[in-house]
């Protein structure tokens, strides 16, 4: 076989092992690193993360706070397992919750399963079902492998500025200037922004069913997202965020909603 036939051919079955699709919304994904790569980067920055806040001793390990963080955390990941377009993503995860003293209201997951919720949070969901709604949707990150997608997305328009760079040398210095400009705007904009709302609206909606298949009640999710959104009266316009403006979002909730409802009733129905 001559060489670049065969170079052909390896890149085709890199492309074609890279491909893949988001659990339950089926979107395409371009996923060049295995599974196994990001949980090993997760576990090594969740240690990181668990003994600095431990050693600020911020770390709450006790009480019904931290007891109904790890409550419902485990109840959707339960859900996750059960599920049969998601049980199989959880087989390499090792599922762990935990709540640390901040005033921030936020939460966070990192790739294999790992998630933090800040006591501030709870001032604002304020029963399970809301934290449920956050939670849900930290854990969909982690299923859905947002992280891995940014980091390939990094990779590639980083490669993209690095090789606009090399060839722009011979331009004039200011022409050169704003040209690298304009493209890492460009790339910003563009390109990082608008996947990160994808993942956003995407964890919303993964995270909306599996906390419902989980017991929780999903229109508890319109009313935390309203009560985040007070929080955040002056982020700025939907272009230039990482997050979907709060129209896009409880839009992507209502047309979702029908459905989520469908899974709640049929937890409760049997038991959950």
């Amino acid at each position: 076989m001559n060489r670049p036939f065969s170079n052909c051919l390896a890149a085709l079955c890199l492309l074609s092992v890279a491909c893949t699709s988001a659990p339950l919304t089926g979107r395409s994904q371009f996923l060049p690193f295995p599974a196994s790569v990001e949980n090993e980067i997760g576990a090594n920055a969740w240690e990181e993360a668990l003994l600095e806040a431990d050693q600020e001793g911020v770390l709450v390990t006790s009480g019904p706070q931290a007891a109904e963080v790890r409550h419902v955390g485990r109840a959707i990941a339960n859900a996750a397992k059960r599920h049969p377009e998601t049980s199989q993503l959880t087989q390499g995860y090792d599922w762990e919750f935990v709540l640390i003293e901040s005033d921030q209201v936020n939460a966070w997951a990192l790739p294999g399963g790992r998630s933090a919720v800040y006591t501030g949070l709870l001032g604002v969901a304020t029963d399970e079902d809301e934290l449920a709604a956050v939670m849900g949707h930290e854990v969909a990150h982690a299923l859905a492998r947002h992280a891995g997608e940014r980091m390939t997305q990094v990779l590639i328009v980083n490669a993209g500025l690095t090789a606009a760079m090399l060839l722009s040398e011979d331009m004039d210095p200011e022409d050169r200037e704003l040209l690298l400009a304009s493209l890492g705007l460009v790339s910003e904009t563009g390109v990082l922004l608008p996947f990160s709302r994808t993942h956003e609206s995407e964890a919303d909606e993964i995270g909306l069913l599996l906390s419902a298949d989980a017991g929780y009640d999903p229109r508890a999710a319109v009313r935390l997202w309203k009560k985040m959104a007070a929080l955040s009266a002056d982020r700025p316009p939907e272009l230039l965020s990482t997050h979907p403006s709060e129209t896009t979002r409880l839009a992507d909730l209502a047309e979702i909603m029908p459905e989520a409802m469908q899974v709640w009733m049929r937890a409760k129905s049997e038991g959950r």
